[in-house]
């Protein structure tokens, strides 16, 4: 069985599930991938398949990648990763994988993108409190002193200060599916999910 899945985050929605509970819930448009590449231990050093999501023009395609695409059907791929599987044997150049690789109430682990925020102060960047807005203070949403007097006479690395923010990989655990439509392909997760709208994300089974 292949260890996970390509999707893209749909967007946010609400649902009641069969027990009367009203739960949030990410819409997640999971695959069909197609697989275009098959690694085995005897030639690559372990056992995976290499999923291609979301069609392309070949126009778009440099040759050395079209090249490989003939090989699984000769249809472009925007987005290629890997993904582990126990047996590659059981799997073909060009064949399809989708949504029944997971079943409803299974806890899944989602990896994606967050969203980019440019460069933010300290309050939207780390939670900071901000100064007082009374009695003269002209110090409101600055992040104040950050001297360090005779020693270390420098600021340590780390400090928490104005920066880029956002564009991280983060993952995302235990994400319950509660709906798995097919005919969709979509997926749908209890709870939030790392990335904008559109964003590409990855579904794994966990590892435990």
């Amino acid at each position: 069985m292949c260890k996970g899945l390509l999707g893209k985050k749909l967007g946010m929605t609400s649902l009641f599930l069969p027990d009367g509970r009203y739960v949030p819930v990410t819409v997640i448009q999971a695959g069909p991938c197609v697989v275009t590449q098959i690694k085995t231990e005897a030639t690559d050093g372990y056992n995976a398949l290499q999923l291609g999501f979301e069609e392309k023009r070949a126009s778009r395609t440099n040759k050395p990648m079209s090249g490989h695409f003939v090989k699984s059907g000769g249809t472009s791929y925007a987005h290629l990763r890997e993904f582990a599987v126990d047996d590659p044997a059981g799997f073909d150049l060009g064949q399809s994988v989708g949504t029944d690789l997971f079943q409803v109430g299974e806890k899944v682990e989602v990896v994606g993108t967050t969203k980019g925020r440019g460069f933010s102060g300290v309050m939207k960047r780390h939670g900071f409190g901000g100064g007082r807005k009374t009695h003269g203070s002209k110090s409101h949403r600055i992040p104040g002193s950050v001297g360090c007097s005779a020693w270390p006479a420098k600021v340590w690395r780390g400090k928490k200060l104005p920066g880029h923010y956002g564009v991280d990989r983060k993952t995302v655990r235990n994400l319950e599916i509660v709906d798995i439509r097919p005919e969709q392909n979509l997926i749908l997760v209890k709870g939030a999910v790392p990335g904008a709208k559109s964003g590409l994300v990855r579904i794994n089974k966990p590892k435990y």
